[in-house]
């Protein structure tokens, strides 16, 4: 198994950058008197990435673990939002969609990756 040293080596921090950019590019086309919707979508796409982060600078596994599920509750808090307020064209939420739904997927991965470490312990 890989031994990472930063945060940044992650594939699922890489990928939820890739969403968190593309989230916060699109919220600049949001009309102003959605600024609710606007500030919830870049709080819930920068969450994604602080708490891989954080819980990377944790030193217990378990600790790490719900940090990347947090995570991941906010990848799924974007694609929510995206598909109910109907805001944006469809090839927008096909777009997002899939870059959300790869994070997703590979914060499932790191967190079956975290657990199988915590039970060689």
């Amino acid at each position: 198994m890989a031994t990472y040293t930063s945060f940044k080596e992650l594939d699922c921090y890489k990928k939820c950058r890739l969403a968190k950019i593309w989230i916060i590019k699109f919220c600049k086309t949001i009309p102003k008197n959605e600024f609710d919707m606007k500030d919830n979508l870049i709080r819930a796409a920068r969450s994604m990435t602080r708490n891989i982060a954080e819980g990377f600078g944790r030193f217990h596994y378990k600790e790490n673990i719900q940090y990347v599920r947090i995570a991941r509750g906010s990848a799924n808090e974007c694609q929510d939002d995206f598909v109910i307020e109907g805001f944006c064209k469809q090839e927008d939420i096909l777009e997002v969609d899939k870059l959300l739904s790869e994070a997703i997927f590979s914060l499932n991965g790191y967190i079956k990756y975290l657990q199988s470490k915590l039970s060689n312990k």
